[in-house]
């Protein structure tokens, strides 16, 4: 007796032993499932690249002056958001958002809320402050400068003073050494060779040293003599670069003092540039119109800077000094925790922050006609978290009516029904239990395995109970009216074709554990676990129930007797005889006819291209048919995608950066270059966002310094002194450059550049604000150029950012449909070559078997190529799904073929009893899984639409291989390869459809198939 053979017998004679422990392994394994967590984290995508390890740095070793905080972007849309009403408007927005508890428990201390309206506002509480500032920096950069010109022609003065000098004593020394020389020669040749212009007056002194030092008896006369030829020579000149020296101090007294005076004044306007919002409100309103055009104009005017300048709040088109503009933004800050929303979750505070503002700012301007866009990581995540909700609450309960109609019409039985609802629900249980013992987080993926398992898993039933149904309406081996010997028959019938599939299709999830993205991982696995908990449940479970539930039936009277789908010679029998029919006539003709298709879908899958975005996650508003939806099922609105297109193209985003780290010894003048040159590039990027002012938003240790210095006198001195040539970057004492930085402005200071505990500086970085709608691979492009030319000569720079991130992801998606769909191939073959070496003796029908899948892999391809359907998280898996999926019509057709092969000897009558018996149930699970697949095109969010519509004909295609090619490869097979069996024509009666699990008729007992 074979191993089938002795688990079948196990599950038949032992039922109720059966039913009893898979019960208990069922709540066992299911009670996990309530320790499952939910997350929507496009982080958790993200492998360990070098990349995300330089990111993960940079988060740790540099900051943006506020710590755990995330920003929110409230965008105002309207006729003209710059109006004095509307602008009041803004303000008392902001006041609600901090009267509000759920809000204001998560904004940050220090202004949690700024915008244009702010400022004009301010501008207009600070206007004579301002202009008295402007007044005193003025004067001081004109006397500043001054100081620094006159510094430098003292220094210059007196260095060629020095020199000529030294040239006189050295021709005083000519002439006391050489009594021929000439005085008036050596004097001549001083004048010459000196900037300073000598005279006869000077002449006459220097030739009276000369005959003195010539005279001389003692070196008192001699010093004496020297002293006249060269400082007496020069005396008139040193006395007056002594007086332009006592000027040049009394006018860095008075900058000094200027200094002083400006930092006060600054120090004076910084307090008053912190009003209360009700002051700024008042301010607002108490204005004429001349002085709101006059604030207003301030604010955005191009001259404007700094914490003036309101340009950064607004269109990205908008043009400076413009009294108009159809949208502003205004910037709200939040306390986070650690948790900052972008990219990673949000937590539950912060999404319902989010969620007030957007219905606060909503009431705020609804009678204006204007309305208001919420952006942030906590209402993204919130409309994320929902669409999968949303999603699982739509195609969960539409895949179960598909399924159900699919076994209404194969199994026309409602014990039987109810039995596959039942094991589907036990798969599950089974599936997410082990997610909860495992620590797997259900995401956006996950959505799709309970529709992929209640299609594989009904599978099972399908062909179990499709045999078992087989068996007892035309008996075999086995008396038809015993339920126990058809099952078992029936078991030992399909045992292997099952055991074959699932490993098969378990090798297809488990090859994306090539793949470098973790969710995708955890797909597979959770899969392959998924469809092996379908073999048990449905191999031994089910039938053990069944034989318990029809024996109790039959007792009472009730007939379970039920005719197999496909097999009573109707409409589907003659369409599913289709296949032998051409692999009887045209057989060759078929195989060439699929090859030159395959051809056409392997071009095909060369140009289909692959994403990765935050925009792929994203739901759509729903269409309107869910409108009608009872309550439980019907979906939220989802505004997120349109504000998020709106928000790429008008303004600068908060979450799009991208960022190069340099590595090493960045107090090297070399490096400070090196980092001005990359600045001047990256602002001139095709992808860096472009400002309303016309700039490009870039930060780095070059503009913080220059920022800096523009608002602090002593830190303006550090960086003058360090700066040899005037262009305002420093080449020398960089150190010290960086010590005073920190010590001014340490907030600024640590956002660009890393300093150890020890004080030492070891990284620095720039970071670029990105258009929203540069392509990724285009920032990935540009910023590592940039880096490249940082890059070397002790220096490691390297582009990141959670753009490139994303790009790279986007990379390995493609990585991972081609290794998965090579590693699921090999492995496949490799497998059935060797089952059917060892089952049939002929490992070419292994190879036979997979040349269908082949087949329908390179449709597929090639009809996303048609549909323009990328490759996306979800997609991306549908090589190895395709092979997973599709093996299992061959084997299934295989291996019945074989085993009527092997029965009936002739090759016809083989073929004729497994396209209509086995071809009835792959036509049933087919319908089954197609529609389950199907529903998912009813999902929320895009890549399950994808998705669902992709697997749906990756079945269909899988089925047509299989009851379309596969026969006419079989037959091919069977008269080069195969057996010494019988072509000759079939009988013109039909044969007998029914199996008794492949024994020979004159053979008794059950053998392996």
């Amino acid at each position: 007796m074979s191993w089938i053979d002795r688990i079948a017998d196990g599950v038949t004679e032992h039922s109720r032993l059966v039913i009893a422990v898979m019960l208990v392994l069922t709540v066992v394994a299911g009670s996990g499932a309530g320790m499952i967590e939910q997350s929507s984290s496009l982080d958790q995508f993200q492998s360990d690249t070098e990349e995300a390890q330089k990111l993960e740095y940079v988060e740790q070793n540099f900051s943006t002056g506020q710590e755990n905080t995330s920003a929110a972007q409230v965008i105002v849309r309207g006729d003209n958001v710059l109006s004095q009403e509307s602008m009041v408007e803004t303000l008392r927005l902001q006041q609600s958002f901090r009267e509000n508890e759920t809000v204001s428990g998560t904004l940050v201390d220090d202004r949690p809320t700024v915008g244009a309206a702010n400022l004009v506002a301010i501008s207009s509480l600070t206007a004579d402050q301002q202009r008295e500032l402007e007044a005193t920096a003025a004067e001081f950069e004109e006397l500043n400068a001054t100081v620094q010109a006159e510094r430098t022609a003292v220094a210059e003065r007196s260095a060629a003073l020095n020199a000529t000098r030294a040239e006189l004593r050295g021709a005083l020394e000519t002439l006391r050494a050489d009594p021929s020389a000439s005085p008036r020669e050596q004097f001549a040749t001083v004048d010459e060779n000196s900037s300073v212009d000598l005279n006869e007056t000077q002449y006459a002194t220097f030739n009276e040293s000369a005959q003195r030092l010539r005279a001389a008896e003692n070196e008192s006369r001699i010093d004496a003599a020297y002293r006249l030829g060269t400082q007496g020579v020069l005396e008139d000149e040193y006395a007056a670069l002594d007086r332009r020296s006592t000027a040049l101090e009394s006018r860095s007294e008075r900058l000094q003092s200027l200094g002083a005076e400006l930092s006060a004044e600054r120090a004076a306007l910084e307090n008053a540039t912190s009003p209360t919002l009700p002051e700024q409100i008042d301010a607002l309103e108490s204005m004429n119109a001349t002085e709101y055009e006059r604030a207003l104009g301030a604010v955005l005017s191009e001259d404007s800077s700094g914490r003036t300048s309101g340009l950064a709040f607004m269109p990205t088109s908008y043009e400076a000094g413009s009294t108009s503009a159809n949208a502003t933004m205004l910037l709200v800050t939040h306390q986070t925790e650690g948790d900052g929303g972008q990219g990673g979750m949000a937590s539950d505070a912060l999404v319902d922050a989010q969620l007030a503002m957007q219905s606060i700012a909503t009431d705020a301007f609804e009678s204006d006609g204007a309305d208001v866009i919420v952006f942030g990581g906590g209402i993204m995540g919130e409309e994320i978290d929902n669409s999968m909700g949303d999603s699982l609450a739509i195609v969960g309960p539409l895949a179960l009516l598909f399924v159900v109609v699919a076994l209404i019409v194969a199994y026309r039985d409602l014990l039987d029904i109810l039995l596959g609802l039942f094991g589907i629900a036990a798969v599950l249980l089974w599936t997410f239990g082990f997610m909860g013992w495992t620590g797997i987080d259900f995401n956006q993926m996950f959505i799709a395995v309970p529709v992929l398992l209640i299609g594989l898993s009904i599978d099972y039933a399908i062909h179990i109970f499709m045999r078992h149904r087989e068996q007892r309406q035309a008996g075999g081996a086995y008396d038809a009216d015993d339920t126990r010997g058809s099952m078992g028959t029936a078991l030992a019938g399909v045992g292997v074709a099952l055991v074959l599939v699932t490993a098969t299709t378990a090798i297809g999830f488990l090859s994306n554990l090539t793949s470098p993205v973790p969710p995708i991982q955890d797909f597979g696995i959770v899969s392959a676990v998924g469809i092996t908990v379908a073999l048990l449940v449905f191999g031994v479970l089910i039938p053990a129930l069944k034989i318990e539930l029809d024996e109790f039936l039959e007792s009472r009277g009730f007939d379970r007797k039920k005719r197999a789908f496909g097999t009573g010679g109707g409409r589907f029998s003659q369409l599913l005889s289709t296949g032998s029919t051409a692999a009887r006539r045209i057989p060759i003709v078929v195989i060439l006819l699929a090859l030159l298709v395959s051809a056409g879908g392997a071009y095909g899958a060369t140009q289909v291209d692959t994403s990765f975005s935050q925009e792929d996650f994203i739901a759509e508003d729903p269409p309107a048919w869910t409108d009608d939806l009872p309550e439980p099922f019907k979906p939220d609105d989802y505004s997120m995608k349109e504000n998020l297109e709106f928000v790429n193209e008008n303004f600068v985003r908060e979450d799009s950066q991208a960022q190069i780290l340099v590595e090493g010894n960045v107090t090297d003048p070399a490096t400070i270059q090196r980092l001005e040159a990359a600045e001047r590039e990256a602002a001139n990027s095709s992808v860096a966002a472009t400002l309303s002012s016309g700039e490009a938003d870039v930060r780095s240790p070059i503009g913080t310094m220059q920022q800096v210095a523009r608002e602090n006198e002593s830190f303006n001195a550090t960086l003058t002194a360090a700066d040899t040539d005037g262009d305002r970057v420093p080449d020398r004492n960089l150190e010290q450059v960086y010590d005073d930085l920190f010590a001014v402005a340490p907030d600024e200071a640590s956002a660009v550049l890393h300093r150890t505990a020890d004080g030492d500086y070891e990284a620095a970085r720039l970071v670029i604000s990105t258009s929203g709608t540069a392509a990724m691979s285009d920032v990935t492009t540009e910023m590592r150029s940039i880096a490249d030319g940082i890059d070397g000569n002790g220096l490691e720079a390297t582009a990141t950012g959670q753009t490139i991130l994303f790009d790279i992801i986007q990379d390995q998606l493609m990585d991972t449909v081609i290794e998965s769909l090579l590693i699921t191939l090999v492995a496949v073959f490799a497998f059935l070559m060797i089952a059917y070496r060892l089952t049939k003796g002929s490992a070419t029908l292994g190879a036979v078997t997979l040349l269908p899948v082949v087949f329908s892999v390179s449709w597929i391809l090639g009809t996303m190529y048609l549909l323009e359907i990328p490759f996306n998280v979800m997609t991306g898996m549908i090589t190895s799904l395709t092979v997973g999926l599709g093996v299992a019509y061959s084997i299934h057709m295989s291996e019945r073929y074989s085993l009527e092969l092997e029965r009936t000897g002739s090759v016809w009558e083989a073929m004729s009893r497994t396209v209509t018996g086995t071809g009835g149930a792959l036509l049933g699970s087919a319908a089954t899984t197609v529609g389950g697949f199907g529903v998912l095109a009813f999902a929320i969010l895009p890549p399950l639409q994808q998705f669902g519509i992709i697997t749906g004909l990756t079945i269909i295609y899988a089925f047509l291989a299989s009851v379309l090619v596969l026969p006419s490869l079989l037959v091919v097979w069977t008269r080069y390869l195969g057996p010494d069996v019988s072509f000759d024509a079939p009988n013109s009666s039909p044969a007998p459809t029914a199996s008794d699990g492949g024994q020979p008729a004159d053979q008794p007992d059950r053998t392996e198939e």
